[in-house]
């Protein structure tokens, strides 16, 4: 039972009110090496949550903190982290581990560990670790034996894999018998991912007599029964904004305004290229629903807005994500393109703001998409684009999030670059394809959306939508075949004949083409140890050697880059997890279109 409530209501209008004194860093009475080292942030007071959070924790307290996104959660778990370390009656040794954070991402997890790290110089007695999955465990098993870890930042999946690891010289398991603190950093996201179970198997491992702190923008069901199921009579922190009356609190930042515009399908991306180009001084951040989006419209930004700095992250690019992230906030402007991978915790300073290209899966996604701008009291503005079938959306994001959006008008007509996309297509084979794909998933994102009352497929109208894709010829699938398509003109030009404009590719391709022209289609002799008498008939054509040559070539053509090979193993290990029931379907669509 939760037992203890606090509840602040309008208070992040005060985030650097100075004249309450009993919001600085120097009330709490903290180390004062600590307190050193937080001078350097330039952060002389609180923000409320930190205000409310941090004493309650030092008071031998556990808490569940729910606030709004971008209102200094991170600093409200490190700073008691530090102390609580500090006060020890005895100093950690070398492998003893005092403090562990669990992050659903890696993104946020190296966020996180970046904090620590500038906390840690003037705190040299302690070390740390970040540990993420992605590469071989035994390099961090290997690391902590070298350097040690009082204090642990990492991702469910791996920590669970390291606790229960076997191997003879590491027991990690044994060194988290002096544990002091457990946070669960983005609680209600680390359970949407379906680590609900692994958690539950984590805490099997930790000491019971432990100080634990769960922080989420967001409450929901589950996250209320791992409080009970984690937590022992913690004190329960809700920090929201004041709202239109004093009964109505919302969950976005009062310095964030948000604004919608309906444009129809065959101009969406006309208005997105219009607005970017009005604000080139500034820094933005575009959400799509897929990764296939993400690489296609990138793709095409870069070809039309040459003058303008285009980034783009998605789940697949798992080794190129943290330096991405870290060259666009470094750029004073700048557009960075992205899923919902980058919609939580993530901070990104001076982001003007954030544009809603594609609508969230979920309305509490909504949230935290825009949450990447407006953080920490700072003004910020959010723009959502919508279809004239979907603005109901707008009234039921005021219902359900308490989240008011006005009309912005961005004009009427827009410059068409849908032609200059078209002949895009037509010089590069990638781009083709690309556009093809994007199309296709993001029909698919569609059909699995949270309000599917709202966002019907078969309310859109496919023939704009591909036209506003600038698409050459209609994808063969489903959706298409059962919907009138009569806005959507084909382009007259032979498909075949369009060329990679990488050569690599293009020549893998007419090899490609030559094999097929000689052996058939592909699917029919997959089985290459079948015999087949179409092959028998190729064999008395050609000569036994030479199928022999041309199978082997096939085998050779079909290439992985350790990329791809690496994004195979991870959706195969998604696909094992929802066959053991270790996930739910929701997590597993979430994470594999993501």
């Amino acid at each position: 039972m939760i037992r203890n409530k606090i509840e602040l209501m309008d208070i992040m209008k005060r985030t650097t009110v100075q004249d309450m004194e009993e919001d600085s860093w120097e009330s709490l009475n903290l180390n004062v090496e600590l307190l050193s080292a937080i001078n350097q942030f330039n952060f002389k007071y609180m923000t409320p949550v930190q205000a409310t959070c941090i004493p309650q924790f030092l008071s031998k307290k556990d808490v569940a903190v729910e606030a709004v996104t971008g209102s200094g959660k991170t600093l409200a778990f490190l700073i008691p982290v530090l102390e609580i370390l500090l006060q020890r009656s005895k100093n950690l040794k070398k492998h003893e581990v005092g403090a562990i954070i669990i992050s659903p991402t890696r993104e946020l997890a190296l966020q996180t560990d970046e904090v620590l790290a500038q906390l840690l110089i003037k705190l040299p007695q302690f070390t740390h670790q970040l540990v993420t999955g992605g590469y071989n465990p035994m390099f961090d098993i290997e690391h902590f034996k070298e350097t040690g870890g009082n204090i642990l930042v990492r991702t469910p999946g791996r920590l669970m894999d390291l606790l229960m690891s076997k191997n003879s010289d590491f027991n990690l398991a044994s060194q988290v018998k002096s544990l002091e603190v457990l946070i669960l950093d983005e609680a209600d996201r680390l359970l949407e991912l379906g680590f609900e179970t692994t958690l539950n198997m984590i805490l099997k491992y930790l000491p019971k007599q432990r100080r634990t702190g769960l922080f989420s923008a967001t409450q929901t069901h589950e996250v209320d029964h791992l409080i009970r199921v984690g937590l022992r009579n913690p004190v329960c922190i809700t920090v929201k904004e004041k709202g239109i009356n004093e009964n109505n609190a919302i969950r976005t930042p009062s310095s964030l305004t948000n604004y919608y515009t309906i444009c129809d399908p065959n101009q969406k991306f006309n208005c997105l290229v219009s607005f970017l180009r009005d604000h080139q001084q500034e820094k933005l951040i575009v959400f799509f629903s897929t990764c296939a989006s993400v690489d296609y419209f990138s793709r095409l930004l870069e070809g039309i807005l040459k003058k303008l700095t285009i980034i783009s992250i998605h789940r697949k690019m798992r080794k190129k994500r943290h330096n991405l992230l870290k060259n666009f906030k470094d750029l004073n402007r700048g557009i960075l393109l992205c899923t919902d991978l980058m919609a939580r915790g993530i901070d990104v300073p001076d982001v003007h703001w954030v544009v809603q290209y594609d609508p969230p899966c979920s309305a509490s996604a909504f949230v935290h998409r825009c949450g990447r701008t407006a953080r920490i009291g700072n003004k910020g503005q959010a723009l959502l684009l919508l279809l004239p079938t979907e603005e109901t959306y707008i009234s039921f994001l005021q219902l359900n999030q308490k989240v008011i959006l006005e009309k912005k008008d961005l004009g009427e007509t827009f410059f068409n670059v849908l032609p200059k996309v078209k002949k895009m297509s037509m010089r590069d084979r990638d781009i083709f394809e690309k556009g093809k794909r994007a199309f296709v998933s993001y029909i698919q994102a569609y059909s699995k959306h949270e309000c599917h009352l709202l966002f019907k497929v078969k309310d859109l109208d496919l023939g704009k939508l591909a036209e506003g894709f600038g698409l050459l010829k209609m994808p063969n699938m489903p959706e298409v075949k059962r919907q009138n398509v009569e806005g959507f003109v084909a382009t007259n030009v032979d498909i075949q004949s369009i060329p990679f404009r990488d050569k690599r590719k293009e020549k893998e391709r007419q090899n490609n083409l030559k094999n097929f022209h000689k052996m058939g289609p592909r699917k029919k002799d997959f089985n290459l140890t079948k015999k087949l008498p179409r092959l028998k008939s190729k064999e008395k054509i050609f000569g036994k050697k030479e199928v022999n040559t041309l199978k082997q070539k096939r085998r050779k053509t079909c290439s992985w880059s350790n990329d791809e090979l690496e994004d195979l193993a991870h959706d195969a290990r998604l696909i094992k997890k929802l066959r053991k029931g270790k996930i739910s379907k929701e997590a597993f669509e979430t994470q594999f279109d993501c």
